[in-house]
Parts: C-alpha cells; sequence; structure tokens
C-alpha cells in the first residue's frame, strides 16, 4: 500500500506541474496575442509588419487547435482594418502573409478561408465600394495577395465558387501574365496551374456548358461567358510558351529570367500533358518531396515566410511534418520506440509544452526589443 501511495503522491505532483505549466503557457499566449493585436490596431507600419510577423509565427508554434482557431477569430478584423490604414507595401504584403498564415492554420471550415480570399482578391482586384485599398496596389502588393491567395486555395478541394467569379478570376489572372513585373507573372502562372490542376476551370465549363443546355432565360449572354472560358486555356498555353522562351531584355537578371522559363516550361508541360512538377529537398538528410501545384505553392510560402528557419520549423513542427508527409531523422528513437507508450506519451507532452514556452519567450523578448528600438 505504500509503494502505491508514493506512486500516488508522484502522480498528482507531475498532474499538478502539467496544469501549471499549461496556466503559464496560456498567459503567455494570451499576452503576446493581444500586445501583437494592439501594435495593428495603433502602431506605425514598421510595428504593424513585425506584429502581423510575430502573430504568423504564433500561430505556426501552437499548430492547429484551440489557440490556432482563437489566433484567426482575435486577429481576422483588425487585420483587415489595417489594410485601410495606409498602402506602404512593407506593411500591406506582412498583413497579407500573416492573415495567409493564421487562416491556414487555424480555419475550421472553408467559411473562414473564403472570407480572407476575398480579402486578398479586393486587394488584387480592387472594386468600387471595396473597404480594402482604394489605390492601386504596387507590383510587390499584388505579387503576394495572389501567392497567399493560392496558398489558401490549395486548401479548398471542392471548392465550386459562381460561374461570375470563376470568370473574373481566371481572366483577371491570364491578363497578369502579361505584366511586366516577373514576380507577379510567376504568381499568376502558379495561380492558374494549381486552378486546372483542382479541375475548378474543367468542372466550370461542364456546368456552364449544362446551364446553357437547360436554361433559355440567359440566352446569348451565358453562351458568350461559357464561349470565352473555353478560350481562356487556348490563351494561356500561348502564354505560357511565350513566358518559357522569353529572350533578356537589357537590364533583367538573367536569375529571374531563368526562374520565369523554367516555372512556366512546368506550366506547359502540366497543362499540355498533365504532368505537374516534382521536386526534392534535404532537411537533415531526409528528402522532403512535393508531387503536385498545391504541395510545391504550399512549400515555396512556408519557405518564403519562414526564411532561414524553415529547415528547423520542418524538423521540429509535427503540423508542417503532416502538411507535407515529411517524417525527420529522430535520435534516440529506440529509447522511445512505443508512440503508445506511457514513457513516450509524458516526453512528447513535456518536450512539446517547454518547446511553446521557448518559443513564446523568445517571440515575445523580440517583440519587446523591438518597442523599445522603436519608441
Amino acid at each position: 500500500m505504500s509503494v502505491f501511495g508514493t506512486e500516488e503522491v508522484e502522480f498528482i505532483k507531475e498532474s499538478l506541474v502539467d496544469e501549471a505549466i499549461d496556466a503559464l503557457f496560456e498567459k503567455r499566449f494570451a499576452t503576446l496575442l493581444h500586445q501583437c493585436l494592439n501594435c495593428i490596431k495603433k502602431g506605425s507600419s514598421k510595428e504593424i509588419s513585425l506584429a502581423s510577423r510575430t502573430i504568423g509565427l504564433l500561430a505556426l508554434t501552437v499548430g492547429p487547435g484551440v489557440h490556432a482557431q482563437e489566433i484567426l477569430k482575435e486577429s481576422i478584423t483588425p487585420l483587415s482594418q489595417a489594410f485601410n490604414s495606409g498602402s506602404e507595401s512593407s506593411k500591406i504584403i506582412s498583413l497579407l502573409n500573416c492573415s495567409a498564415v493564421i487562416t491556414f492554420v487555424g480555419a475550421s471550415g472553408p467559411e473562414e478561408i473564403e472570407k480572407s480570399m476575398q480579402i486578398m482578391w479586393q486587394i488584387i482586384h480592387p472594386k468600387l465600394g471595396s473597404n480594402v485599398i482604394a489605390i492601386k496596389p504596387s507590383a510587390p502588393i499584388i505579387t503576394t495577395a495572389v501567392s497567399s491567395w493560392s496558398f489558401l486555395l490549395t486548401t479548398m478541394d471542392g471548392w465550386r465558387p459562381s460561374p461570375k467569379l470563376w470568370q473574373e478570376s481566371v481572366t483577371y489572372l491570364s491578363n497578369l501574365l502579361d505584366n511586366d513585373n516577373r514576380s507577379m507573372r510567376i504568381a499568376a502562372g502558379e495561380a492558374l496551374s494549381l486552378i486546372f490542376e483542382m479541375e475548378s476551370l474543367g468542372k466550370f465549363v461542364a456546368e456552364t456548358k449544362g446551364y446553357i443546355d437547360s436554361s433559355a432565360l440567359e440566352g446569348n449572354k451565358t453562351k458568350d461567358r461559357f464561349s470565352h472560358i473555353k478560350g481562356l486555356k487556348g490563351k494561356i498555353l500561348n502564354q505560357a510558351r511565350d513566358l518559357s522562351m522569353e529572350a533578356g531584355g537589357k537590364g533583367s537578371s538573367k536569375k529571374d529570367l531563368n526562374n520565369q522559363r523554367n516555372m512556366f516550361r512546368d506550366v506547359l508541360e502540366f497543362l499540355e500533358y498533365g504532368y505537374p512538377p516534382e521536386t526534392t529537398m534535404k532537411i537533415g538528410g531526409v528528402a522532403l518531396q512535393t508531387l503536385t501545384w498545391s504541395q510545391l505553392i504550399q512549400l515555396n510560402f512556408l519557405k518564403r515566410f519562414l526564411g532561414g528557419g524553415f529547415a528547423k520549423r520542418m524538423q521540429e513542427s509535427e503540423f508542417l511534418q503532416d502538411v507535407f508527409g515529411f517524417t525527420p531523422k529522430r535520435r534516440n528513437l529506440r529509447m522511445y520506440k512505443s508512440p503508445n507508450s506511457v514513457v513516450n506519451k509524458a516526453r512528447t507532452q513535456q518536450l512539446n509544452k517547454q518547446r511553446m514556452l521557448s518559443e513564446g519567450r523568445n517571440i515575445g523578448h523580440f517583440a519587446i526589443c523591438v518597442g523599445y528600438e522603436d519608441s
């Protein structure tokens, strides 16, 4: 009985420690989030940019679940309002990246994802009466908005927008392929490839044709829309072919030109033969592969957002590992071989809590230091 009593006491002690760690993390999490949101509401452009990035990193740190959902719920309105507080490119780009990341991690359904995508599309293609950015956005803003929109579209398999919306979005993205800015052309090409990969355009054409056959009310208007959409793929094929062979002009970057050529060769091969690009990168000696446009767009976006920290995050984040089907090398794997063992579960929970607390302190310290530097 004394042995069982000792074990029970130890169990209670461990439970109390776990509860204390949970409470501490909850407090730090809420404090950091609200400090960042306050910066977005009242800070300078630099402070808004840094706070936006911190919120995105916080969402990736906590991973999917109640905390990520809270981040999205608390942040989406302040972020949307901040788009109207000025048109400085660096600030708008940070807000777009943050919106994309917190939606990607924290959205609990397609409605929340579509809401964020609509905000991004209003920035890409502003209309009269829109509450987002009244002036024409710069090329870097449009490029980031298209990339962010595509990043979220990767999560919307089976999304069925209205025929009018598809016509508008595909036509506009096709027009961007004629823009002078290479980064914008590449972003538009990725978005269009994703749309074709999801077979959304094909489904739309079929639905529109069916609508023509079953309805006499729309008449020539619907037939014109069907003909327009049907001709878009041919136009995009020709654009991709031209961009894959474009000659370098005066002052053009050879690296950027090669990136464009290679990307549109992939687009052309996909549109003509149905083969998406396959990529491989090594992280800690383990290959991370992408086999679809959707995976490639997710990888490119997260690499840009995380920068030099991407490899470390991939090795530590179970969420990112699940996204890409990546299994990193783990030390001492034999010691904790059974994933269902009590020892392994306890160790995993403790390490996760310690890592989240550590990253929370680091991000919090960074944010506070930046605040002092700006003041």
